[in-house]
């Protein structure tokens, strides 16, 4: 296989690593880089090849795909001297996959197009176990052309590509997907704290909201965290909240009533101050049982939750 065939994944955290390990599953030939020792050990053990810095893993790559946990990082790792967009050779393809605000995306677009580099916003819908069996969604925005190239990559760990334009519209689908999830745990824990003082039981309700109406997919994935009563988490509370904050900043922006994020984001904020930070963004369901008065309930296991 040819050095052109090469693709580089820059980011190898919690959801990175897994979407990077697909495609070297598929057969394509992964440079990575991570901050992280760890992290780089975890990625040689999925066939993955570390290197030792931004310039190193993106030489002879095409295609240059990035996994960061926020605005800081994003900035951080693109723009400057020994930025990545600098290690990038002219004419690649630039995939950010990352959850971040728009004014921050816009920044690296445009330092992507006054270096040549085609410059696709990729946020993708899922968490890790989705990324593991290649199931994720992908909200793609950037040029059209440069996603055609990407594709028969972004296959081994997406089930759909998405594409919604030219600019900045992937970030704000996937803030508004985003949305969508923190107010239906809200709900969810709302609904669920009522059929408790119903005298409803607990896994009874669970399975009941599973088979109704308003059993989504998050609802059905959810439903046996919550009758184990494990809230180990596949994306916290807290960064919950930070998606929470850059959703209020877009939506204030722009002019849009979003009083249901700003609650939630208290929501979040009660379970990150009461020592639910990292539990899994489910957790709600603590939040509204305390406020209701309700005991925790003791699980299978015989640990209370």
């Amino acid at each position: 296989m040819t050095a052109t065939n090469k693709v580089a994944w820059i980011g190898l955290g919690k959801l990175g690593l897994p979407m990077a390990a697909r495609i070297a599953a598929a057969g394509t030939p992964v440079q990575g880089f991570d901050l992280s020792p760890e992290r780089m050990a975890l990625a040689e053990q999925a066939g993955i090849a570390p290197h030792p810095s931004l310039a190193a893993a993106v030489e002879g790559c095409r295609l240059v795909f990035v996994s960061i946990p926020d605005d800081r990082a994003l900035l951080g790792l693109h723009l400057g001297a020994d930025g990545l967009i600098e290690a990038m050779a002219p004419g690649s393809v630039l995939i950010e996959t990352s959850t971040v605000s728009i004014e921050a995306s816009a920044r690296v677009a445009e330092a992507a197009e006054a270096r040549g580099i085609a410059y696709l916003r990729s946020p993708v819908s899922g968490n890790p176990v989705a990324a593991e069996s290649g199931t994720l969604s992908a909200m793609v925005s950037g040029p059209r052309d440069a996603l055609e190239a990407a594709v028969p990559v972004m296959a081994a760990f997406t089930k759909a590509q998405y594409w919604l334009g030219d600019a900045e519209q992937a970030r704000y689908a996937k803030l508004a997907i985003n949305l969508m999830i923190a107010v239906s745990a809200g709900m969810m824990g709302e609904a669920l704290a009522m059929a408790r003082k119903g005298n409803i039981g607990w896994e009874a309700m669970l399975d009941l909201m599973a088979d109704s109406a308003v059993g989504s997919p998050m609802v059905k994935y959810k439903t046996q965290p919550l009758k184990d009563r494990d809230f180990t988490s596949t994306f916290s509370a807290a960064q919950m909240a930070k998606d929470l904050d850059l959703i209020l900043g877009c939506a204030h922006a722009d002019g849009v009533a979003v009083p249901l994020a700003a609650q939630m984001r208290e929501a979040y904020s009660s379970l990150i101050g009461t020592g639910h930070g990292e539990d899994d963004y489910i957790a709600t369901i603590h939040h509204t049982e305390r406020l209701s008065g309700l005991p925790a309930i003791e699980s299978a296991s015989g640990a209370k939750g």
